[in-house]
């Protein structure tokens, strides 16, 4: 089937068969419109195997056990350097890891009418966004948003398919992403408290992501080149793999500017530092640059739990990091300010941090 550009919009998006219809419907030759620039396709065999140098593997039940101290100090440097780390032990169950897999690919294998009720613009709730990367970028993928407002409007609005296994999973990430933050926190000399909930994890949401396969894969890019926006995001994903990231600096992980893939690993979880956490720790932990690349053989999905500050927060670098590194690199902006900004620039790496950064003169 071949499409130009208006039929194309009107099928992928206005009658809801995204991407994954696209596939369906015996689709023989990627839409010049998905055709990615030569520099931001992603090349698997220019990527360095990231099994020579694997991420940072956390046993997170160590916190708890006579390890406690060495597990911190693993986890303090995986944020300073990498900026990713694998976690085992973390109190999702294998069940609830393949019923939330599930539970997403029942999601988008449902007629696009089904999918289409929740749509921007006709969505019983904003909390819920079925939709496309159609427009800015063109990446291959759809995605589920679900925004956390309360286990009320969860249940009220999040899709039947998914609602249960996500409210889970979201729960034990929140346990975790605390506890993840109060070591990180204790690193910069700030005690966690109850107050903090907001002002790092008061916004937060699920996106289920499916990344169908496609005729020439090379062409294509599933996630452009970028970085979390938020405090820290867990993800949940498949065995197919496609994730790779950009090494900070010359190290164990690879050279500096380079990207290592990410093969997944069963039943663990994937930890990423956002920006707000890079600017909160005045640039000590780092977010990290990467994509994802279109799967050859068979789809790709993925479940991440973002962890954002609450929109109305002002995000800035805490007051006792600025006195111990003597300036602050960044200044402060609403959070909303800066997501606005962010998705405004569309996938651009890292530059969004460009828009709270203190250049000198």
């Amino acid at each position: 089937m071949d499409f130009d550009t208006i039929n194309l919009f009107d099928f992928v998006v206005k009658e809801g068969n995204g991407v994954k219809g696209l596939i369906d419907s015996g689709l023989s030759k990627v839409p010049d419109v998905y055709i990615q620039p030569v520099h931001q396709r992603i090349n698997k065999t220019n990527n360095v195997d990231a099994q020579i140098a694997p991420l940072p593997l956390i046993d997170f039940s160590g916190l708890d056990g006579p390890e406690h101290d060495q597990v911190e100090k693993t986890l303090v440097k995986a944020a300073e350097t990498v900026g990713f780390f694998h976690v085992v032990n973390h109190g999702l169950t294998v069940h609830v890891i393949e019923e939330l897999k599930d539970a997403a690919r029942q999601f988008f294998n449902q007629p696009p009418e089904k999918k289409l009720v929740y749509q921007k613009g006709v969505s019983p709730s904003p909390l819920v966004t079925y939709g496309t990367s159609f427009g800015h970028s063109f990446e291959w993928r759809d995605y589920l948003s679900m925004i956390y407002n309360s286990d009320d409007d969860a249940y009220k609005y999040w899709p039947d398919q998914c609602k249960e296994v996500v409210l889970k999973y979201m729960k034990t990430s929140t346990k975790m992403a605390r506890r993840i933050l109060e070591v990180l926190m204790k690193n910069l000399g700030v005690e966690l408290d109850d107050s903090m909930d907001e002002t790092y994890m008061g916004f937060m949401l699920v996106t289920m992501n499916i990344y169908p396969t496609s005729p020439d894969p090379e062409l294509t890019v599933g996630i452009g080149k970028h970085s979390d926006l938020g405090t820290l995001t867990i993800l949940v994903q498949d065995d197919i793999g496609g994730l790779s990231i950009k090494v900070q600096e010359d190290g164990e992980f690879g050279k500096k500017g380079e990207w290592i893939e990410v093969p997944p690993i069963p039943g663990a979880l994937l930890i990423n530092i956002g920006d707000a956490l890079q600017v909160i720790s005045n640039g000590k932990y780092q977010s990290v640059e990467h994509q994802v690349r279109t799967p050859n053989t068979q789809s790709r999905v993925s479940v991440p739990c973002f962890f954002n500050p609450g929109l109305m927060v002002k995000i800035g670098p805490l007051r006792k990091v600025v006195e111990k590194d003597g300036k602050a690199k960044y200044k402060e902006c609403l959070f909303q300010d800066y997501k606005n900004h962010a998705f405004g620039q569309g996938h651009q790496g890292k530059k969004s941090l460009d828009f709270v950064k203190i250049t000198s003169p």
